[in-house]
């Protein structure tokens, strides 16, 4: 009985902290959005990438953080709606019908490449799965963690609004690391409803919450995840660019955008 009560109280707490990203309407009704962002709006922008070294109180980082308000992020279906909906690719034909997208318009490239990203074999020493509904990240994130863990979800939390996306912020604390045995890190993908890409990699993982300041005011209560070992990667990953560092060679850092998540052991079980 206490399990169960445990478990119901997990979920409510997860749909709570979901409910804040997402669109629900006022009439209870839900409806997929039209106005998906393209491809190109949706990228990972490269100023997102930071060393361990830059975890000092004081350092300036350049960084981006949207200032798209959370509340017009498409939301995440039901898992009774999402499973009538085909999600594959060999049916993007029809879907492109269903969601009335023309052929070749940016909505329809951003599905297909969702589609094929989340069709693509796991790298090496990786473990993925897409998301297409709450319950389905919940599943196939318990699965990742020892039986009987229970974990938590983090965010990103812009602490005030934001009116420059792109901007130097300064590190104002001592940044928090969260120690878990597992992490894992879900990205929303553009689709015409909530989508995300959530992965783990095998290897030394340090996630840290950073109190940053931008030089216009904006604060920002950061997730930041670092990745001790690189040498699987693709060489042409933007982070070596950016960081002007090759694979294998030194830990790869990046912030997380307000609209991913990421899974961790609850501090009860650590």
């Amino acid at each position: 009985m206490g399990y169960r009560i445990a478990s119901f109280s997990f979920l409510f707490h997860v749909l709570l902290l979901v409910s804040q990203y997402f669109c629900t309407h006022s009439n209870g009704s839900r409806e997929i959005n039209k106005e998906m962002p393209d491809l190109q709006q949706a990228a990972i922008d490269e100023n997102i990438f930071f060393t361990t070294n830059d975890l000092k109180v004081g350092k300036s980082i350049p960084l981006y953080f949207s200032t798209k308000s959370p509340s017009t992020y498409p939301h995440l279906l039901p898992r009774e709606e999402s499973d009538l909906i085909p999600f594959s690719s060999s049916q993007l034909p029809n879907l492109l019908d269903f969601f009335s997208f023309p052929k070749h318009s940016p909505q329809a490239k951003a599905m297909e490449h969702t589609l094929s990203q989340c069709e693509l074999p796991p790298i090496r020493g990786e473990t993925k799965f897409c998301a297409t509904s709450l319950e389905s990240m919940l599943d196939s994130t318990r699965g990742v963690f020892p039986l009987g863990t229970q974990f938590r979800v983090l965010t990103t939390k812009l602490l005030s609004r934001h009116t420059a996306a792109f901007q130097n912020y300064t590190v104002l604390e001592k940044p928090n690391e969260i120690l878990s045995p597992e992490i894992v890190a879900c990205h929303s993908m553009p689709y015409p409803y909530a989508v995300f890409y959530c992965h783990v990699k095998d290897g030394e993982h340090r996630v840290f919450e950073v109190l940053l300041g931008g030089e216009n005011g904006e604060r920002v209560e950061a997730l930041g995840v670092c990745h001790a070992d690189t040498s699987q990667w693709d060489p042409d990953h933007a982070a070596f660019r950016v960081l002007e560092t090759r694979p294998g060679r030194s830990p790869v850092c990046h912030f997380f955008p307000a609209d991913n998540l990421i899974w961790v052991a609850s501090p009860s079980v650590l």
